[in-house]
């Protein structure tokens, strides 16, 4: 029995879904924010802490090694819990995690940090359930270019406004306003549960067989989506870390290599939200096509004619703005109900994040040996390809999939 409802509608109300919006879009913009808010201020941190810059780069790290470490862990509080119920204890571990991250020395904020990135982890899985739940395939779409979109408006803000934060009110504080997210989605998410009812963890374990726990392993466009993933996560933290340097080694001064590599991520929003437009009219094997191609102008674009930095960013910036977006889209036919999903979507985040922890330090690594970018861009070009291949071939198991379960449930005529 699917546990998915028949869309907002069927809830009967606006407010409803004006506050699972909100709650939707608040929480993605705390998913990301509050790690990534360091780095304006990491030479701050270090001299205020008096740890050097590796130390600092772990409050950065830690989280996305949670988010690989952590989503079975994250997929079993949903299944056992209830989607609801993991959702209230996100919030609630995040904003302790934020404020613990503050209060102290460098270890209350390392220990800060991994509670952080264990709650932030949960988040990762349980809101691609919330919207495979809550709305209609064709609503899903959007709702999750909404969701990733504002994976990158949440990235944007603390980019563009922590260090200012910082000079007036210091780092601590900085760092600490951006649980405002969380408690802005909390007391969204409050009055919203009182819509669906008491809180209370809805159990489902025993509805969950150990052939069914474990068969994300053995389905194969699960594992080719998380192929894809990898691919995609790699390629986007490897050139969000390395890209200022990129363009300072083309002779750009650090101010300007920066406002250029912003481009890379506002234009992210653009492909979240265009990418649920292309999958909903063509194919979600279209938008892999779409992602991917896109993907392949940067490293191909700053391989062999690198003075067209404004195409290959902007470009590169919808690309991967879409990548992340089709595969979150994927999420929501990964299986016939949510508790299915939930394993599934979190097998994917489990390996896409594991391998992106590499990307910064695997493409630094390479350019300092080789003394030049060629190595790294080309390996960012395989990874790409692995986005595009993987994923287009998932996408059309996953199609193939979802007509045969269409054609089962049809009675017979």
């Amino acid at each position: 029995m699917s546990d998915r409802s028949g869309g907002w509608r069927s809830r009967g109300s606006t407010p409803y879904f004006v506050l699972l919006v909100a709650v939707i879009a608040l929480t993605a913009a705390v998913l990301r924010a509050p790690f990534l808010a360091v780095a304006p201020v990491a030479r701050e941190i270090g001299m205020d802490l008096g740890v050097s810059a590796a130390v600092v780069g772990l409050l950065t790290s830690i989280p996305v090694l949670c988010f690989a470490v952590f989503a079975p862990a994250a997929v079993a509080l949903v299944r056992r819990g209830g989607a609801d119920f993991a959702l209230t204890v996100m919030l609630i571990g995040t904003i302790a995690g934020c404020l613990l991250r503050v209060s102290g020395g460098i270890a209350l904020a390392l220990i800060g940090t991994a509670l952080m990135g264990v709650f932030l982890t949960v988040g990762n899985i349980v809101i691609p359930v919330i919207i495979s739940r809550e709305f209609t395939a064709r609503r899903a779409h959007t709702m999750t270019g909404i969701y990733t979109s504002a994976l990158n408006v949440g990235t944007m803000t603390v980019t563009l406004a922590t260090a200012p934060l910082a000079d007036v009110i210091g780092w601590r504080w900085a760092l600490a306003s951006w649980a405002c997210f969380a408690v802005a989605a909390l007391a969204c998410w409050i009055p919203l549960r009182g819509l669906r009812g008491a809180f209370a963890p809805r159990p489902a374990a025993s509805a969950i067989s150990g052939a069914a726990r474990g068969s994300a392993w053995r389905h194969r466009p699960t594992l080719l989506l998380a192929v894809a993933f990898a691919g995609q996560a790699f390629a986007f933290y490897g050139v969000t870390a390395w890209l200022p340097s990129l363009l300072a080694d083309e002779g750009f001064s650090g101010a300007a290599a920066g406002a250029i590599a912003s481009i890379f991520q506002v234009a992210g929003i653009a492909g979240s939200l265009l990418i649920p437009v292309l999958t909903m009219r063509a194919s979600l094997a279209a938008g892999f096509l779409a992602a991917g191609i896109g993907w392949l102008v940067v490293p191909l674009g700053f391989l062999f004619a690198p003075a067209g930095w404004l195409v290959w960013t902007s470009i590169g910036g919808v690309a991967q703005g879409a990548g992340i977006t089709v595969v979150f889209i994927a999420f929501g036919v990964l299986g016939p109900d949510v508790h299915t999903t939930a394993g599934r979507s979190g097998l994917v985040q489990a390996v896409g994040y594991g391998v992106s922890a590499a990307g910064p330090l695997a493409l630094g690594g390479l350019h300092e040996s080789t003394g030049s970018w060629t190595v790294p861009l080309v390996i960012v070009l395989v990874a790409v390809v692995v986005l595009l291949v993987c994923g287009t071939l998932s996408a059309r198991m996953l199609q193939t999939e979802i007509a045969a379960r269409s054609g089962a449930a049809a009675p017979e005529r």
